[in-house]
């Protein structure tokens, strides 16, 4: 028995497996027919299934945006997309599809007129010159209560960022 085989059989995962208490996500893309692609987050793992298929990890505690999209023979038949902080080990979270365990949701909608919406206040942050996983959660919150009650949300500014990295400072 060679060496990997051995730590294998002690718990100890291969050098290529995700790393514990990781959230993983399953992509895939068939063109014209289903996609679901991750619009930002850094990922910490990624695992090739095959040509149209795809897992990707994110370390606990990190951000990332989630797009499905699927159309059927007369168009789009699903729009969704969802922003979630990753969970880390022993927190509660919600479950999503094709995402193991779940997250903390702090967006989630449906419908390509409000998935367009946040994909332009994502851009929106990002002519800002930030990282969209790096601004407040509350901010993703906000767009999400927003866009559900059919109004337009308010713009994340420089002033905004700049007090939500004060709280968390002072919250460490």
């Amino acid at each position: 028995m060679n060496g990997f085989a051995l730590s294998r059989m002690r718990g100890r995962p291969w050098p290529d497996d995700p790393a514990p208490f990781a959230t993983l996500v399953e992509l895939t893309f068939q063109k014209q027919k289903i996609e679901h692609w991750i619009r930002f987050g850094s990922t910490s793992y990624e695992q090739i299934l095959d040509r149209r298929r795809r897992v990707v990890g994110f370390a606990p505690n990190s951000i990332f945006a989630f797009v499905r999209w699927a159309a059927g023979q007369h168009g789009t038949i699903i729009s969704r997309i969802d922003i979630v902080r990753a969970i880390d080990r022993g927190e509660p979270f919600q479950t999503l599809p094709f995402v193991r365990p779940g997250g903390e949701i702090l967006l989630k909608l449906e419908g390509w007129p409000k998935v367009e919406r946040v994909l332009q206040a994502i851009d929106a942050v990002e002519q800002l010159g930030l990282d969209p996983e790096a601004v407040s959660h509350d901010h993703w919150r906000h767009v999400h209560n927003r866009l559900t009650a059919g109004v337009e949300p308010r713009a994340y500014g420089r002033d905004q960022h700049r007090a939500f990295l004060l709280r968390r400072r002072i919250e460490l």
